[in-house]
């Protein structure tokens, strides 16, 4: 049986635009959490992105007080901008395509480095099929502590999710597991 969203009284642009909103509602929410714990915690920030193309970047700057612990981010959309700004290693990205896991990890620890900054997030993959991805959509992401590759996971998404709706929830499932770590140390640090 197919359901059409015709038959509960909203047509599909309707649907979209609720789906939207709800998205940003959460959004909203998760990113006031991460700021407070941030800004109590007094510990820094900096992104790595490729396949999310700034987006990252764009919800730290979007925290309140974002100044005081969000040091900055960078995309390397390029294999060349990878290795000539974060330091990965050419023959490795070249083997991969420049995405898989040891690449975000390298990216991850790398703009740690260079921002000085306590955490740090990367992430890289394909946000619409293509050849070098068989057609599928993943993306690898790593996050840092302190100098330490605490995170690292693939996120695989249905190859027909439209490209914006790949980077949109890529970046909402690394900051929902940005939260968790951040809740981990907070938990540490208590006991």
């Amino acid at each position: 049986m197919i359901v059409k969203p015709s038959q509960f009284g909203v047509n599909a642009d309707e649907l979209s635009v609720r789906s939207l909103i709800y998205f940003i509602i959460e959004l909203d929410k998760l990113l006031k959490y991460i700021g407070k714990r941030l800004l109590s915690s007094g510990e820094t920030i900096a992104i790595a992105e490729s396949v999310t193309s700034g987006f990252l970047q764009f919800s730290f700057s979007q925290m309140k007080d974002a100044s005081q612990f969000y040091k900055g981010g960078m995309t390397a959309y390029t294999l060349e901008e990878k290795v000539n700004l974060l330091d990965v290693n050419q023959e490795q990205a070249l083997n991969c395509n420049s995405v898989s896991a040891g690449i975000a990890e390298t990216m991850a620890l790398n703009v740690s480095r260079l921002y000085n900054s306590d955490w740090s997030i990367a992430v890289t993959g394909y946000a619409s099929p293509v050849e070098e991805s068989n057609g599928k959509l993943y993306c690898y992401f790593a996050i840092s502590y302190r100098g330490e590759k605490i995170l690292s996971e693939k996120l695989d998404l249905h190859s027909r999710t439209k490209s914006v709706n790949a980077q949109l929830y890529y970046s909402e499932f690394i900051l929902g597991c940005f939260k968790i770590e951040l809740d981990k140390q907070q938990e540490s640090r208590a006991s």
